[in-house]
């Protein structure tokens, strides 16, 4: 048996039915022949020939796995392909890579696929550019224990018939192009453990299937249109762990049916439509160690009962109507807690409560909680590395704050009132993300921004606030990736040595008093998306370096004092005139041609 290559780029849960479940070869004995656990025979010619009408309808392979489907024993050899003791093929898996876009397989799916009798696993995940539907004749394939097909192009619709897979117990379709309806078939399905459609295009009501589903472990439709309520789970559901919901457009309230179930661990319903309150009975999830209720319509007060959640470490309840007061039984907190979403409710804290900011934590946000006075001191601060309390009415400094907080990765305070000289504060090591947007902030930008500034800063944000001097040098190394200084009282020129920022996707420098030209090392920046310029007293040509710059979306260069030729590739010589209004002399499409060599500074 050959192993595949990527057989490590498989989701974890695939990897726990695999284990939970076997491989191949489960029905050796009822396959006639082989005896026992020893070698598989030679591979059966029906099978092989099945596998390389497999193989003639993918036209293109960049994977390679194919291409080790030469000779005639498809057992020892091709890679990807099991066979059991008597050398009839009971697997074929094929995982590509999510990460890696220059690994798929170009093709469809080939009716033989439905001639291998004995096939128990199919998996062809992350392939990318498989299209065209689930063929009839695989439906014909009563051993198949696992359907794994993610993160393809398969479309149409969801074939009914693989209801009738009487072994099936993992089907996942997840990152394809399905549409219609889920069938109400896959209710007869009362051995599987997993079922995820995630990431597909279905819509309408989720069929009243599951009390037919007690072995449920896995239930994954997130990222749907599906709408209606969320269905109810009568039944025990004994090792039902996790259910995810989210990102459809489910309506109504949390059924109660669904707080019974004794062993979920991961309940997700954020971004829908549901109103109503939290229901006490949340309490009765004990197993409960991840809740996502984010971006719904949830009103009412927080429940007592998330005391009992002792399990719990991650809660978000973020974008809701909530309400204060929170209920006295939080303050002796939620024991295993590390990651808290408040943020966008109807919450007035005034300060963070003392159960967050007393306990070890990883990620807090706070966002558009009233939140007022000085930045918070975190008791026990050595985990927290992600913390997000924009959109409040916090007053005072921050080198305090960033110095008792060592390990912090991700800090946004954008949208308070935080007052200091930007001059004076020490940055993390590990700081990746620093976004101090619309505060009042002065100083300059030394501190943040030199050739002392960390490797792995990748977010600058400091926008719209009373920054002043000149901008800095930009040294080698810089991991940066987003610098945001618009709307403050910069001056002096942008230094060439903004080329050294090679990853550099998005650059706002608008709204100053930045002058000089533009260097054409600006024009290297491959990676570059967003460019603004705007409203400075910038002068000279935009660089004919400009044409390298191919990802660029959205570029400003209005108010300027810039003459001269518009650089006439793609994208430059179709963004709207108003990103060029405003200066001395520019020409060339989207503006009027050049007409004279005065114009275009030639």
């Amino acid at each position: 048996m050959q192993v595949p290559k990527r057989v490590a780029v498989l989701f974890l849960m695939h990897a726990a039915i695999v284990a939970s479940f076997g491989f191949a070869g489960a029905r050796a004995a009822e396959e006639g022949g082989g005896g026992g656990g020893g070698a598989p025979a030679g591979c059966v010619a029906a099978d092989r020939v099945a596998l390389l009408g497999f193989k003639a309808k993918i036209l293109k392979d960049t994977s390679g796995d194919l291409d080790s489907w030469t000779g005639t024993n498809c057992c020892e050899d091709w890679e990807g392909v099991q066979c059991g003791p008597s050398g009839r093929v009971t697997g074929l898996t094929l995982p590509g890579s999510v990460e890696d876009s220059g690994v798929y397989m170009r093709g469809t799916l080939s009716p033989s696929l439905g001639d291998l009798q004995f096939l128990e696993v199919l998996a062809i995940s992350g392939m990318k550019h498989i299209t065209g539907t689930i063929p009839d004749a695989l439906l014909k394939s009563t051993r198949l224990a696992q359907l794994i097909l993610d993160d393809n192009a398969l479309d149409g619709v969801i074939p009914p018939g693989l209801g009738q897979l009487p072994s099936l117990n993992a089907l996942s379709l997840m990152g394809n192009r399905f549409r219609g309806q889920i069938p109400p078939s896959l209710g007869n399905l009362r051995n599987v453990v997993q079922l995820n459609l995630a990431k597909n295009f279905l819509a309408g009501p989720i069929p009243p299937i599951f009390r037919n589903l007690q072995k449920l472990q896995f239930l994954d439709l997130s990222s749907n249109m599906l709408s209606g309520p969320v269905p109810e789970f009568s039944g025990p559901f004994p090792n039902f762990t996790n259910l995810d919901l989210s990102n459809n457009r489910l309506s109504g309230q949390i059924p109660i049916s669904l707080l019974t179930l004794p062993s979920l661990s991961m309940l997700s319903l954020s971004h829908n439509l549901l109103t109503g309150k939290i229901p006490d009975q949340i309490g009765n999830l004990k197993s409960l160690a991840q809740l996502q209720l984010a971006g719904n319509r949830i009103s009412g007060q927080i429940p007592a009962s998330f005391s009992k959640l002792t399990k719990l470490w991650s809660l978000n309840l973020s974008r809701n109507e909530l309400s204060s007061p929170l209920p006295d039984s939080l303050s002796k907190g939620i024991p295993s807690l590390s990651t808290v979403d408040l943020s966008y409710n109807d919450l007035a804290f005034g300060s963070i409560p003392g159960w967050i900011v007393n306990r070890p934590m990883y990620d807090v946000r706070l966002a558009g909680c009233k939140l007022r006075g000085n930045l918070p001191v975190f008791t026990q601060p050595d985990s927290l590395s992600n913390i997000d309390l924009s959109d409040n009415y916090l007053t005072g400094g921050i080198s305090s704050f960033l110095a008792n907080i060592p390990s912090l990765s991700d800090v946004k305070l954008r949208n308070n009132q935080l007052s200091f000289d930007l001059s004076g504060i020490k940055l993390p090591d590990g700081l990746h993300s620093l976004d101090l947007h619309s505060n009042r902030l002065t100083g300059s930008l030394f501190a943040i921004l030199s050739n002392k500034t960390s490797s792995s800063l990748e977010t600058i944000d400091v926008a719209n606030n009373q920054l002043s001097g000149t901008i800095p040098e930009f040294g080698e190394g810089s991991s940066l990736k987003v610098l945001n200084i618009g709307s403050n009282q910069i001056t002096g020129h942008i230094p060439a040595s903004i080329a050294n920022l090679v990853g550099l996707e998005r650059l706002d420098i608008s709204r100053n008093r930045i002058s000089g030209t533009i260097p054409p090392g600006l024009g290297q920046l491959g990676s570059l998306q967003w460019l603004d310029l705007s409203i400075n007293a910038l002068t000279g040509k935009i660089p004919s370096s400009f044409a390298g710059l191919g990802l660029v979306h959205h570029a400003n260069f209005r108010a300027n004092r810039l003459c001269g030729e518009i650089p006439q590739v793609r994208p430059f010589n179709i963004f709207p005139p108003v990103a060029y209004a405003h200066n001395l002399c520019l020409c060339g499409k989207p503006l009027p041609p050049c007409r004279r060599t005065s114009e275009t500074g030639q």
